[in-house]
């Protein structure tokens, strides 16, 4: 008997404040991070003991030690033991590939409730040593005797060996940083400085005014002291903003992105909470908006497109799919990066030829209203723990669609090794 596919509810989410590495959460890593998180959204929609069909957390940096984050978090969250969890990673687009796991679970009826969500720490990160190193101490391991084990030690040993490896953030194909491959981009499109300031300050200022009108108090848990986020500066400007130095290409004169118009490195987590209609009305719990249709795509970024331009192909596909256009939109939620893989992707939108040539589409994709873009900031200014964005992302939209009454949203999310995820949120 065909199953008939059920409609997937945002019933809410909650984060934890984003700040810098190496400040507030120093030392409490993304187990403590997600046990928070998670222990907040069981505390405020009543789940204590409450056996949930699935919980999907992940982490793009993390212990060896963390090899199912999920489920070790979950048992100390209040949730129901039976609960399964599973850890997953995708970069910067995890949380919201977790949502999209959870959801489809759901919409075919193989579970009915889900929580989804994600945390990472720049700060908390592992420290690995070499492969000479590494190997002699799995051949101590392995030799039976005491004076064995000195002689493995021993034989051949230098002290180079004992150099530690952070991780890095470059792209093991082609040995750049995001950033320098945003770089790329930005000449490509010819983004220009002040147009990338200008989306980062008024990320800033978005947010800051979404703060002051009480916009965050049921979506944010204070914790470790701070009840905002810890990038916010809503007292910058575009002459403090124009002080600051290239980041990445800083040779050529030509380099476009700084600190301030690119993310920092951050720590955090976030969670939302995701059930069929029946569910939520079992336990007189409100949806707030409805999680219609994801789309994850991947470009050659190695062999020449730019590193985080698959969401311009993501969202084409998966609007064709439902039979809308760009424009059927009241929010645009795009991941911030960069201030300039935003404008990339505007602008790519708006181009005859790429949208003729890669996007196969028989005029311009066409453009947005930027009122309606990032109308709360975005990572610029809050911040973007990898795998806890997308998170973020889902639970300010589903509220911007619950206040608004009705309404449909557009998740755009690039991911690090070319891919993007991307989703449309609806309240009818």
């Amino acid at each position: 008997m065909e199953k008939t596919q059920r409609r997937v509810g945002v019933i809410g989410g909650v984060r934890i404040p984003f700040c810098r590495n190496n400040t507030a959460y120093a030392d409490v890593g993304n187990f403590g991070m997600s046990v928070k998180v998670l222990g907040a959204l069981v505390e405020r929609f009543g789940l204590h003991g409450v056996e949930l069909g699935e919980v999907v957390m992940g982490a793009v940096i993390k212990h060896s030690s963390d090899w199912n984050l999920a489920r070790e978090a979950l048992l100390s969250s209040g949730l129901a033991p039976t609960t399964p969890g599973i850890t997953t990673a995708r970069a910067c687009g995890t949380s919201l590939d977790n949502a999209i796991i959870v959801a489809n679970k759901i919409a075919v009826g193989q579970i009915d409730a889900g929580i989804a969500g994600g945390s990472d720490t720049t700060s908390d990160v592992p420290i690995v040593y070499g492969t000479r190193l590494r190997k002699r101490l799995l051949a101590m391991n392995r030799a039976k005797t005491p004076l064995d084990k000195l002689k493995v030690a021993l034989r051949g040993f230098s002290f180079g060996e004992l150099k530690p490896s952070f991780p890095g953030v470059a792209e093991p194909r082609t040995g750049k940083s995001m950033g320098d491959h945003c770089e790329q981009m930005a000449k490509e499109w010819q983004i220009g400085r002040e147009a990338q300031d200008q989306l980062a300050l008024d990320s800033h200022h978005k947010l800051a005014a979404a703060y002051d009108a009480g916009f965050f108090d049921d979506l944010l848990v204070p914790f470790r002291g701070l009840k905002r986020d810890g990038f916010l500066r809503p007292d910058s400007t575009l002459e403090k903003l124009a002080t600051l130095k290239p980041a990445f290409d800083k040779a050529s004169g030509r380099g476009t992105l700084t600190a301030g118009n690119s993310t920092g490195l951050s720590d955090g987590a976030a969670a939302v909470l995701l059930a069929s209609d029946e569910w939520a009305a079992q336990r007189g719990l409100k949806i707030q908006a409805y999680l219609r249709d994801a789309e994850v795509a991947a470009v050659d970024f190695v062999h020449g497109e730019g590193l985080l331009m698959a969401p311009t192909i993501a969202v084409p596909r998966m609007l064709a799919r439902n039979g809308l256009s760009l424009q059927d939109f009241d929010y645009y939620e795009i991941h911030e990066a960069f201030a300039a893989q935003v404008l990339c992707t505007l602008r790519a939108w708006e181009s005859a030829d790429y949208c003729k040539n890669r996007l196969r589409l028989d005029a311009p994709f066409g453009s947005i209203d930027p009122a309606k873009l990032n109308v709360h900031g975005s990572s610029l200014a809050v911040g973007h723990p990898f795998a806890a964005t997308g998170a973020r992302i889902i639970a300010t939209l589903a509220k911007l669609l619950e206040q608004k009454g009705s309404g449909r949203g557009l998740i755009s999310i690039c991911t690090a090794g070319g891919m993007g995820v991307t989703a449309i949120l609806e309240r009818p």
